[in-house]
């Protein structure tokens, strides 16, 4: 049985694949970090979801990444895990 880490190498060698991996690499950054930031506090979707003032749907979605959300939204989600959204141009 493959890994995950062996079948992401063999299609990482395709350009194609490469490159929309790389397009989307910042994206799921920012996903698996307000993911582990609410695992940390303990919070379900919908216990995060309440919070913000939303539906667990929509957190759903967002950690999914079926959803490119609004700056206002990722606002949303890091204030309601105690947390300042920062974006840094490099």
């Amino acid at each position: 049985m493959e890994t995950w880490k062996t079948v992401k190498e063999e299609l990482l060698t395709n350009p194609a694949v490469r490159e929309e991996y790389e397009r989307l690499a910042f994206r799921y950054q920012i996903i698996s970090l307000l993911i582990d930031a609410r695992n940390h506090e303990g919070l379900t979707q919908a216990q995060l979801a309440e919070k913000i003032g939303t539906k667990q749907a929509a957190v759903a979605r967002f950690e999914s990444g079926n959803y490119n959300p609004s700056l206002d939204f990722l606002e949303k989600v890091a204030a309601g895990l105690g947390k300042k959204l920062t974006v840094t141009l490099k």
